[in-house]
């Protein structure tokens, strides 16, 4: 059989548009009118036919190929048939249409259903600005599931299966290759100056997916507070031991460790998880098992401090710089990260104010504590310096709403005043 060129045919006024798919493989047997490369330029995405049917001989460009009116696409084998056999299923070429050179870009744009085959050779129905928005979310649109007629994928579909997690599922078994970016760099680090290339540490590798899967399945809404600690830290620099009369060393941390418990005691479903939604379940936990977050050369690390409720601040704060040791040190044990009820990122010791933390799924919320400063405060009639701590409370939209989070931090608040200090030592 003769060969046959199909070439880039007329696109308009554009040269040296980017290649961003290839439609088709070597061996394939496509039918005329087949989508075989997508063009992007600045303005549109643009799928070019092939003119004849047959069987791709030869592919002559690679994704991030820049083209031009008349370049080289591939060759195919000319066929005379004009229905061909895809995995032995026979598919009938569409009656064919005129596509004029002055409209192709337009018709592409406006077209609703886009039909192309991919390299698996299954059918696919997606328009090009649904495919290119799953490729910039790295999904596979030829394995997410339409929604639609005939099967055509919609953006709400890609949303769908990046929440459920078989994206990342399907990642974990590729190889390296496919974990590369699929859209060409406009430049290179390079081009602007001396740079320096490092492995990412291996705690953030391992914390990555997770911090992703959380943020991706989760509705976060963050509550912002400020808490007025004055006589929570005059208890506390008051605090000695009764044999040596040498001052004691307790960490805000474990006041605020002893608060939220008793605030997770009123408030249940903080204390909560959810597994699968569609399930209809949630779980409640009756052990109060509180995480920390723990800033460490290699990365953060979150262990757990077990039965909080069980111990008094003394005993607290001496474990948490046990704990926070061993994780600096990497010989935390792997099992410690698990089965928390509530997560706490402090940034007490480094500054700022206000921020927004990740809830650490399968939790349901999360405290961010910011540096405390002291501040002019209006009380009665006069004004006093009084020491402020500023909170930031993540929350899981899906089981708690705004009013519950409001009053569960002002529960923590109450609790870290004056009139709870003194128990929380107990």
């Amino acid at each position: 059989m003769a060969l046959i060129d199909i070439k880039v045919p007329n696109i308009g006024d554009f040269n040296d548009v980017e290649i961003i798919e290839i439609l088709v493989k070597e061996g394939q047997y496509i039918n005329k009118n087949d989508s075989i490369i997508t063009l992007e330029s600045d303005k549109s995405s643009v799928e070019v036919p092939s003119n004849h049917p047959g069987k791709v001989s030869k592919i002559n460009v690679k994704v991030g190929d820049k083209v031009s009116e008349g370049d080289l696409i591939l060759k195919i084998e000319a066929s005379e048939k004009e229905n061909v056999k895809t995995d032995n299923k026979e598919i009938s070429t569409p009656k064919e249409t005129h596509i004029s050179p002055e409209n192709i870009q337009e018709k592409s744009e406006i077209r609703s259903n886009i039909q192309t085959i991919s390299s698996t050779n299954k059918l696919v129905l997606a328009s090009p600005k649904v495919r290119k928005f799953a490729r910039e979310l790295g999904a596979d649109v030829s394995k997410i599931s339409g929604s639609e007629k005939f099967g055509r994928v919609t953006e709400e579909d890609v949303k769908s299966f990046i929440k459920l997690g078989i994206n990342q599922k399907q990642s974990s078994n590729n190889n390296e290759e496919n974990h590369k970016p699929q859209t060409k760099k406009e430049f290179e680090h390079t081009d602007f100056g001396e740079i320096d290339v490092k492995d990412i540490p291996r705690i953030k590798k391992l914390a990555a997916p997770h911090l992703v899967n959380s943020f991706n399945i989760i509705p976060h809404v963050t509550h912002h507070d400020e808490i007025d600690i004055t006589e929570m830290e005059e208890f506390r620099n008051s605090l000695t031991d009764h044999y040596t009369g040498e001052k004691l060393k307790i960490t805000p941390l474990a006041f605020i460790m002893k608060a939220l418990v008793a605030a997770l005691k009123e408030f249940p479903s903080f204390n909560s998880s959810i597994e699968d939604m569609s399930s209809g379940k949630i779980t409640f936990k009756k052990y109060f098992h509180i995480g920390i977050a723990v800033d460490t050369p290699n990365g953060l690390m979150v262990p757990k401090i077990r039965q909080v409720d069980k111990k008094n601040i003394q005993n607290l704060s001496a474990e948490l710089r046990e704990v926070a040791k061993k994780c600096r040190d990497l010989k935390i044990d792997k099992k410690e990260f698990y089965g928390g009820s509530m997560t706490i990122s402090s940034l007490g010791g480094i500054g700022g104010s206000f921020f927004t933390p990740i809830i650490n799924y399968p939790e349901v919320a999360i405290l961010g504590v910011s540096k405390s400063s002291k501040k002019q405060i209006l009380l009665g009639d006069r004004f006093e310096t009084r020491t402020i701590l500023p909170i930031s409370l993540s929350y899981d939209h899906r089981i708690i709403d705004g009013a519950e989070a409001a009053r569960f931090c002002n529960v923590i608040r109450d609790n870290l005043g004056k009139n709870f200090a003194f128990k929380l030592a107990i």
